[in-house]
């Protein structure tokens, strides 16, 4: 009876240690992180990204700013191309940013809410909180959740967390396929809640002008587009020269039914929802508006785009229209091969139209777009890892994305969703080498 006593006695005490070194179960960090997550006001993190969908790994460094309601940025890096793209959420909408090459794209869409990345805080948590079968360990210093996968892409179906056991900031993420292959890798190497930011940390034309922005500075470093343009707005494509921009996207090539509309990533799908017109945000300085978006332009046979009816010849002062590099997909579904390829230049804008044929029907439009912010119709925002594209199209779908100046077009009425990303980032696999 002694030792019985002895022994519970032993066994409390040990509990009462563990529990002042402040060890916790699955459901007091559920709890906690709950709490925490409702009353988030900012975070900026940083850290390595490593996507291995691909035939060799690709690493991106990706910096992460939040700010309540609604602001994000999320700045990708690819350090050996030295390609920076962002992310950028604020009252205005979504917009993608090449800085460098100053190109902006604008996005209508609602992200990240309920199409959240693998980088935001808030998407792993949720992660966690909504996974009732979640599994837990603790280890030295961060707890380990394994959860279900809350992404679009279907081939992501678990991932791991590491948070911090002090701050529960996060530490690592791996997310896996349905045969735990590691898919994607996230590792922060600095994570801070109630993150201070520069006023303008957020606003658009600021980042496009911005070379190493931080979340702290008073004043911007201002960074002279490659394109000759001293003005940091150039991304609503003012023209020097007094000539109004080329609106390329109206430009609209039908093949097979399948092939989506030519150029700029304006969309006008075979559904009928064209995108919104985007006059309003190119204005020359002269004050011309720009040419009307698709109303001369109808295509008659059936396989040469329309003749854009506003002629642009400024296009021949763009430095980035003189160098081209195609970029083929190296990964094809089970039984694709490759069709044709056809090169289109219309008003100097020069375009590669790859289609592909077999089990799935699809066409692969790359082109180097002027300088423009161009409105999409209401869609999906699907994560590329690299950056983030725009799914649009019901019947006939459309993936979208801008990389190093270039901007594609996946188009398809048979292809799934998944196999979209793993073709985008075997172009971008491709580009990387």
């Amino acid at each position: 009876m002694r030792r019985m006593m002895r022994l519970a006695a032993i066994v409390i005490g040990i509990s009462i240690l563990i529990a002042g070194c402040g060890v916790k179960n699955a459901e007091s960090v559920v709890k906690d992180l709950d709490k925490l997550v409702g009353g988030l006001e900012s975070y900026q993190g940083s850290g390595t990204m490593t996507l291995y969908t691909g035939q060799q790994p690709l690493e991106y460094q990706v910096e992460v700013w939040y700010q309540k309601p609604q602001n994000y940025r999320i700045a990708l890096t690819n350090a050996k191309k030295d390609i920076t793209q962002i992310v950028l959420r604020n009252e205005e909408g979504v917009f993608v940013l090449t800085p460098k090459l100053n190109k902006s794209f604008r996005f209508q869409s609602d992200w990240p809410q309920n199409q959240g990345q693998v980088y935001l805080y808030q998407t792993l948590v949720q992660s966690i909180l909504v996974d009732n079968s979640r599994q837990f360990a603790s280890d030295k210093d961060a707890y380990v959740f394994d959860v279900m996968a809350n992404y679009r892409n279907g081939s992501l179906a678990r991932q791991k967390i590491w948070l911090d056991k002090q701050t529960y900031a996060p530490r690592q993420v791996e997310v896996s396929d349905s045969n735990a292959n590691v898919m994607v890798e996230v590792k922060f190497n600095q994570f801070q809640f109630d993150a201070k930011f520069d006023p303008k940390a957020f606003d658009m034309a600021y980042n496009m002008g911005v070379q190493q922005p931080s979340p702290q500075t008073d004043q911007p470093t201002t960074a002279e587009p490659e394109n000759g343009a001293d003005d940091a707005e150039g991304v609503e494509n003012e023209q020097t020269d007094g000539q109004a921009p080329d609106d390329a996207g109206a430009e609209n090539r039908q093949t097979d039914g399948n092939a989506p509309a030519e150029e700029g990533m304006e969309n006008e799908a075979t559904n009928g929802n064209a995108p919104a017109e985007e006059g309003v945000e190119n204005e020359a300085t002269d004050g011309n508006a720009p040419a009307e978006d698709g109303a001369e332009n109808e295509a008659t046979d059936g396989n040469a785009p329309a003749e854009d009816g506003a002629e642009d010849d400024a296009d021949s002062a763009d430095a980035g229209q003189t160098e081209f590099t195609v970029m083929q997909p190296s990964y094809f579904p089970e039984g694709v091969a490759m069709k044709d390829m056809d090169e289109v230049t219309e008003n100097g804008t020069k375009s590669v139209w790859m289609r592909f044929t077999g089990t799935y029907d699809y066409t692969l439009i790359q082109s180097m777009p002027h300088d423009q912010a161009a409105s999409y119709v209401p869609g999906f925002m699907v994560d590329l890892g690299f950056t983030v594209g725009q799914l649009s199209g019901e019947e006939q779908q459309t993936l979208t994305w801008t990389y190093d100046g270039y901007a594609y077009r996946l188009t398809s009425a048979s292809l799934p969703e998944d196999e979209m990303v793993k073709i985008a980032q075997s172009v971008m696999s491709e580009l990387d080498k």
